[in-house]
C-alpha cells in the first residue's frame, strides 16, 4: 500500500498547506509560478515542510517535464543523462515555454564536481534547477550555482498547519476518510514529529493501524506515546531529537561541561549524524561563545572541520571529541557576537551614514581635490603606532560597540584599549 504521506501529497497550490510567505495570496513565489517565470531556485528549510511537494506542484503548474534526482544516490553520470534529455527536449519535443525542471533532493550532499556538472546546463537554460536542502546553501552550494539561483527559505510548520494536514487526511484520504477517527489530543503527535509533516503522517498512520478494523478510533497523547515508544527510532536525524540533541551539545560546551559535551556527541555519532554538521556547529560556537577569550578555539574548530572533510567516518569521531572537549574546557566570551549585534542594530537605526572624508580612499586626482583622504593620520608614523583619530561617522561618534568580556585574554585587551582611548571610550 502507498504510504499516507505519499497518497496525500498535494497536487496544486490550493491544497498546499504552510509557507504562506512564499505561496500565499500575492506572495512572491506564487506570483512567479502563476506567471510561468520561475528561475532556478533553492528551497532551504527543515525536513518535512513541503520542499519536494512544492517542486512537484511547480512542474505541474508550468506543465514542464520534471526530472528528479536524489543527491544521496545520484552521480555525475545521472546528471549528464538528465541534461541530455533536456537538450533533446529543447530541440525536438518542446511544446510549452520554459525549460524542463530538474529537482535535486538534498542538493547539499552533491560534491563540488557534481554541482559543477550542473552549472553549464543552468547557465544555458537547458534546465531550471530546483534544489532542496536542509543545510545553509551558503555553505553547501557552490558560489557560481548559488549566484544563478533564487533562494527561498521554508519555515517550520506551525501547529495549526499540522492540524490542518491531519484534518485534510481524515476527510479526504481514500482509506482514512472511511474510518471513525476522533483526534482528542495532538500534543504527542506534534512533539514526536518535530514539525515534520512526513513524520507526522507516518506516525498518525502507525497509530491508526494499531486499532482493529472496525474499532472507533480515539487518539490521545498516551496512546500515541505508547505506540511511538514501541515503533520509532531513538534518534532521527531529521526530527525533534536531532534539534534537541544538537542543542544539548552546544549548551554543554557553552556551559564548560566536557563530560556532557562528549556524551551528546556520542549520541549523535551513534545516531548516524553527519560529522560535518557537528563540526560546523563547533566552528560557530568557537567564535560566538569563546571569541577573543581564546582566539585559538576558532583555529582548532576550523581545523576539525577540514580534517573531518578529509577523513570521514568513523575516524572523524576522534577529532570531533578532541575539539568538543577543548571548546568545552576553554574560557568563554560572547563579546564579539554581542558587538556585531549592537553594530547591526545601530546600522538599522541610523542608515547609510557617509564615510568621513579623511578616511576615504583617494585613487584619483579628482577625489583628492574633493578632499578624500585629506587629514588622515597614518598611525604607524606616530608614537606607539597610534594617532587617536576619529573613524566613526560624526553622527554616531563615541558609540562603543565592543565591551571586552571578563576573562584573562580580554582583560588584557581592556587594559590596552583603555590606555589608547581613555578620552574617547570607557572600557
Amino acid at each position: 500500500m502507498i504510504p499516507i504521506a505519499e497518497r496525500m501529497r498535494p497536487m496544486d497550490l490550493d491544497h498546499y498547506i504552510g509557507q504562506e510567505h512564499l505561496v500565499g495570496e500575492n506572495a512572491a513565489l506564487r506570483r512567479s509560478i502563476l506567471a510561468n517565470s520561475i528561475p532556478s531556485i533553492i528551497l532551504w528549510g527543515p525536513p518535512g515542510v513541503g520542499k519536494t511537494t512544492l517542486a512537484g506542484i511547480i512542474a505541474r503548474q508550468l506543465k514542464r517535464p520534471f526530472y528528479v534526482l536524489s543527491a544521496v544516490s545520484s552521480g555525475v553520470k545521472d546528471v549528464r543523462e538528465v541534461i541530455e534529455k533536456a537538450a533533446r527536449y529543447a530541440t525536438e519535443i518542446k511544446e510549452v515555454p520554459g525549460s524542463p525542471i530538474l529537482f535535486i533532493d538534498e542538493i547539499h550532499r552533491f560534491s563540488k564536481s557534481q554541482q559543477d556538472s550542473l552549472l553549464a546546463a543552468v547557465e544555458k537554460g537547458l534546465v531550471t534547477l530546483i534544489g532542496a536542502t536542509t543545510e545553509n546553501p551558503s555553505f553547501e552550494v557552490i558560489s557560481p550555482l548559488l549566484s544563478r539561483s533564487q533562494v527561498y527559505v521554508l519555515k517550520e510548520l506551525s501547529k495549526d498547519d499540522l492540524l490542518r494536514i491531519l484534518n485534510q487526511v481524515m476527510k479526504q484520504d481514500i482509506i482514512f476518510s472511511k474510518k471513525k477517527i476522533e483526534l482528542k489530543e495532538t500534543e504527542s503527535l506534534f512533539r514526536l514529529s518535530g514539525g515534520d509533516a512526513r513524520k507526522l503522517l507516518n506516525l498518525f498512520e502507525l497509530v491508526v493501524s494499531s486499532f482493529a478494523e472496525n474499532d472507533d478510533i480515539l487518539i490521545t497523547n498516551s496512546i500515541v506515546q505508547e505506540i511511538a515508544q514501541e515503533k520509532t527510532a531513538l534518534y532521527d536525524k531529521g526530527g525533534e531529537q536531532h534539534y534537541d540533541i544538537i542543542s544539548a551539545f552546544i549548551k554543554s560546551m557553552r556551559g564548560s561541561d566536557p563530560n556532557a559535551a562528549v556524551y551528546w556527541l556520542a549520541r549523535m555519532i551513534r545516531g548516524g549524524e553527519d560529522p560535518l554538521f557537528i563540526a560546523r556547529r563547533m566552528v560557530i560556537l568557537a567564535s560566538e561563545d569563546i571569541g577573543n577569550a581564546n582566539p585559538t578555539a576558532l583555529v582548532i574548530a576550523n581545523a576539525c572541520f577540514e580534517a573531518c572533510q578529509k577523513i570521514g567516518s568513523p575516524e572523524s569521531r576522534i577529532i570531533l571529541s578532541q575539539t568538543a572537549i577543548y571548546l568545552a574546557s576553554s574560557a568563554k566570551s560572547n563579546a564579539s557576537y554581542m558587538a556585531i549585534e549592537e553594530a547591526l542594530a545601530l546600522v538599522d537605526k541610523t542608515g547609510d551614514l557617509a564615510v568621513p572624508l579623511n578616511i576615504r580612499n583617494a585613487p584619483t586626482k579628482l577625489m583628492k581635490e574633493l578632499g578624500y583622504g585629506h587629514g588622515y593620520d597614518y598611525d604607524h608614523s606616530k608614537e606607539g603606532n597610534f594617532a587617536g583619530q576619529e573613524f566613526l561617522p560624526k553622527e554616531i561618534s563615541g558609540s562603543k560597540l565592543y565591551e571586552p568580556g571578563h576573562n584573562a585574554r580580554e582583560n588584557e585587551l581592556r587594559v590596552f584599549l583603555s590606555s589608547l582611548w581613555k578620552d574617547k571610550y570607557k572600557y
